[in-house]
């Protein structure tokens, strides 16, 4: 069980790494997961008025929030997946749904790990986008 983690957590780490060395990577296609039940998670943000983003910065957000569903998704079990889209449905956010589900301590590890992996990305392609032109 510790060395699933370890690969898990490896794999996080050398893709947060990619996306600082290489950041067109996160525009990456994606694979459709075949399940039974269909699950939205992406949250409603309210966009700060003082940041103007492009159509392609905010699909390049979104696409990251897309994968961290996905991958948060992945790690549940049925039940989970279905109290978890429940809450969602009935207004709670992604992180008052998931403190509702009893997650295993590994399933709390990966998702910890998952939602800080997205946060880094996020505030990356944050930060590439509010430097000035000559900056970059």
């Amino acid at each position: 069980m510790s060395s699933k983690f370890t690969k898990r957590l490896s794999t996080l780490a050398t893709i947060l790494a990619l996306v600082f060395f290489i950041p067109g990577i996160a525009l990456a296609a994606t694979t459709p997961i075949h399940t039974t039940q269909t699950i939205i998670l992406a949250q409603a943000t309210i966009p700060d008025p003082s940041v103007d983003l492009t159509p392609l910065q905010r699909q390049e957000l979104q696409a990251v929030r897309q994968r961290r569903n996905r991958e948060i998704v992945a790690i549940l079990d049925s039940s989970q997946r279905a109290k978890l889209a429940h809450n969602l449905r009935h207004g709670d956010d992604l992180n008052q749904a998931l403190r509702t589900l009893n997650l295993r301590p590994e399933q709390q590890d990966f998702v910890k790990a998952i939602m800080q992996l997205t946060n880094l990305k996020l505030r990356a392609i944050s930060t590439r986008h509010l430097l000035p032109v000559g900056q970059k």
